[in-house]
């Protein structure tokens, strides 16, 4: 049976990861769709795996979380009558954590913007987290009232920062794609005694910017979207991979004894890997 080599995989997990489309990578890599199909699938349950391995006993303190629609299929509006109510057709909504310091993603779920996929979120994030008692940040989705009393009862410092939107120009023509207008912001304590001065969700809402850009699934404004959920659920698995251990990010950068500089990775500032991983260190999850 053929295979592609580690060197072809790392190229096509490039091009994927750096947000092209899989029949651009086709142009691109010259490798089958089906086979770039078939290593999305098959790396995106490794990387999966490896984080649910090793992302056990985190320090983060500071945690923000929040939601980012995307679609499968169809939108929703277009969804066939024998496809309503049907996960996996329509809306599709990821939910993420973020590490305010550390900029580690330790938990994500790809779901519905549900009490019970709100509540399997926020368990799966505290299952990873070694304090007992962190600080949390989220948009002012009501579902968060609930599972995190749930989760955390009185042992967590908890506030919602609700973004208030204004109209104007987004009601003209030339800018009816634009982003409202922020216009100001509702802070809300929760639960404990949350720090203000970390009451944020701007980390996490850059990280939506990270997926938009970086998977070409979720680019807003386009045909490009998931055909499957499951592929949509492996992308995903194979961008946070990749954000985590390979990319590294100049906020974390440190200096070592001899002053020289050390460019980190999320992955290796929350001391759960030591170097930035390579792209064919990465496409060596599969051997």
């Amino acid at each position: 049976m053929n295979r592609l080599s580690t060197e072809k995989r790392a190229q096509v997990i490039g091009c994927l990861v750096e947000g092209m489309s899989i029949r651009s990578t086709v142009r691109v890599t010259g490798v089958a769709k089906n086979t770039i199909v078939k290593l999305l699938a098959d790396l995106g349950q490794a990387c999966s795996e490896y984080q649910d391995l090793a992302f056990r006993n985190l320090n983060c303190s500071v945690i923000e979380a929040d939601e980012i629609w995307a679609y499968c299929y169809a939108k929703q509006k277009n969804v066939p009558e024998e496809y309503k109510d049907t996960f996996g057709y329509g809306d599709v909504w990821t939910w993420t954590a973020i590490d305010a310091d550390t900029k580690l993603v330790p938990s994500w779920l790809v779901g519905e913007r549900t009490l019970a996929d709100c509540y399997t979120f926020l368990a799966d994030l505290r299952m990873r987290l070694k304090k007992a008692r962190i600080q949390l940040t989220t948009d002012g989705l009501s579902h968060y009232l609930t599972v995190v009393d749930g989760v955390w009862a009185d042992t967590i410092d908890f506030a919602q920062l609700i973004k208030v939107y204004g109209g104007g120009a987004q009601d003209t023509p030339e800018h009816k794609y634009s982003p409202a207008v922020c216009t100001g912001t509702d802070v809300r304590i929760r639960a404990g005694n949350p720090d203000p001065s970390r009451i944020s969700t701007s980390y996490v809402e850059r990280q939506n910017l990270t997926m938009r850009m970086g998977m070409r699934r979720f680019t807003r404004l386009t045909n490009a979207f998931s055909k499957k959920v499951e592929n949509l659920a492996h992308a995903v698995s194979l961008h946070f991979m990749y954000y985590n251990f390979c990319r590294v990010h100049e906020s974390l950068t440190i200096k070592d004894v001899n002053g020289k500089s050390i460019k980190r990775t999320p992955a290796m500032a929350a001391g759960v890997a030591k170097y930035p991983w390579s792209l064919t260190q990465l496409a060596g999850l599969l051997d």
